[in-house]
């Protein structure tokens, strides 16, 4: 099965389930980088598990109009978060995500890299 980012589901790394959300390469492209979040959300509902996330932001202009929608998507994500890790984005908007995932009172197991293959490690790893 793929998601409608184009994921295989559930992708099996070195033993673990993920989920991918690939969101990267959509550039300056805000509206179809909000409508897939709108479409995997829909996804991710459906099958009603608590999920290891990976997101790709690579290539995606994170401006703070997506980081607001990006904080909003995983607050609606939460109940199906386990672990998630984000890759691609600089160390400032890391933070920024951090503290607005906070404030809206989520501590989810959240991680940063710079490198897709330790950002997946990382999510099959207790």
């Amino acid at each position: 099965m793929k998601s409608p980012g184009g994921s295989i589901y559930p992708y099996y790394y070195k033993g673990g389930a993920i989920h991918c959300l690939k969101y990267g390469s959509k550039y300056n492209n805000e509206e179809q980088l909000f409508d897939l979040m709108k479409k995997e959300e829909e996804f991710i509902f459906k099958t009603n598990n608590r999920l290891k996330i990976w997101v790709d932001m690579y290539h995606t202009a994170v401006t703070s109009r997506v980081r607001q929608e990006l904080i909003n998507h995983m607050y609606n994500l939460k109940d199906h978060i386990d672990k998630i890790s984000f890759v691609g984005l600089s160390s400032l908007n890391a933070w920024r995500l951090r503290k607005g995932m906070k404030k809206l009172g989520m501590n989810p197991r959240l991680s940063f890299f710079s490198d897709p293959e330790d950002a997946k490690t990382w999510l099959i790893h207790e």
